[in-house]
């Protein structure tokens, strides 16, 4: 068949192919559109139903809700200073311990270990990442908590308890629960996912730009520091944004080993409190409409705001260091 008897034939019988991308294309077009509107509506109403349910607790108490540390069912009084406390230095103390750990090893399994150790050590990460928060709650209050209240804090206390300063941070009965103890169930939790992250950044690097760092003499050192980082950056902070995220919401596991005390207190072995401990704690004694659930909602809406806070933060000092980097 010549060009032109081609030209001549009905539209039905030379685009079926056309006729198929024509009516696909609209339809894969509104899907993708309806989940990412869908992701905006779920968060909305969350973030209503947080607002709405704790604006009780804001009328009634008002700016001095968020920095009163007293949690009395009895007398009606609640506060969300103790638990924010304990939410936030729970969360850097365990970020504080996790994110060398989990860069280290990343580097390790991507840059030094033979292959058939980074293989194996790599999904044994993967393995530690999916084990359910309650059993690490489970194995910190029987093995962790012991340990601390033996070792840990009577040792702290004989090498730090007369420092200035340094002694507030040791001070307290050495119960083993604490904030300390917290903070280093939610590191060991967390740094298998900050690793897994990480690994996967390192490897999706072009090899051709370690390999020419190496090339140009750079040491091992000065190929992480000048080559890697740079590159790696954005999702480097993802994946530590990913862990504060776990970090912050962690309820069952925290529960366990952080003493369930409403206070403020400087030391690191005091018994304290997070906002979602608190609020698995506390809900299923709040009757609807009662005072105490408005309080645990206004919780909810708080940690919420943390969470966007701190993702807003990561996101600008990334934007800062791309604006850097570009005018040098």
């Amino acid at each position: 068949m010549d060009v032109s008897a081609r030209q001549t034939l009905p539209a039905t019988q030379e685009g079926p192919l056309a006729a198929r991308k024509r009516t696909g294309d609209p339809a894969f077009r509104v899907l993708a559109s309806a989940t990412g509107i869908g992701v905006l509506v779920i968060m909305g109403a969350i973030i209503a139903v947080m607002a709405r349910g704790g604006w009780r607790a804001f009328a009634t108490f008002g700016p001095g809700f968020l920095i009163s540390d007293v949690w009395n069912p009895v007398t009606q009084h609640f506060g969300a200073a103790a638990p924010v406390f304990g939410t936030i230095v729970s969360t850097v103390l365990a970020l504080l311990l996790a994110v060398p750990l989990a860069f280290g090893t990343a580097f390790w399994l991507t840059a030094l270990a033979p292959p058939a150790a980074a293989s194996a050590i790599g999904m044994a990460v993967q393995l530690l990442a999916a084990v359910p928060s309650i059993i690490f709650g489970m194995w910190g209050f029987f093995v962790v908590v012991p340990l601390v209240a033996h070792y840990v804090q009577p040792t702290a206390r004989h090498l730090f308890g007369h420092v200035p300063g340094i002694s507030a941070l040791v001070a307290g009965a050495p119960f083993g629960t604490g904030l300390l103890t917290a903070a280093f169930i939610l590191a060991v939790m967390i740094t298998p996912s900050i690793t897994a992250v990480m690994r996967d950044v390192f490897v999706s690097m072009p090899t051709v730009l370690r390999e020419s760092g190496f090339g140009l003499g750079a040491t091992r050192w000065e190929v992480m520091r000048n080559v890697v980082l740079p590159w790696s950056r954005q999702g480097m902070v993802g994946a530590v944004v990913l862990g504060m995220g776990r970090a912050m919401g962690e309820t069952m596991a925290v529960t366990f080993v952080i003493g369930d005390s409403n206070h403020i207190g400087w030391s690191l072995f005091a018994p304290a409190n997070t906002i979602a401990s608190l609020i698995a704690l506390e809900f299923p004694e709040s009757p609807a409409g009662s005072l105490k659930l408005a309080s645990l909602l206004a919780l909810g809406a708080i940690l919420m705001a943390i969470s966007f806070i701190t993702l807003w933060f990561s996101r600008w000092l990334l934007a800062r260091g791309d604006k850097a980097g570009r005018s040098a």
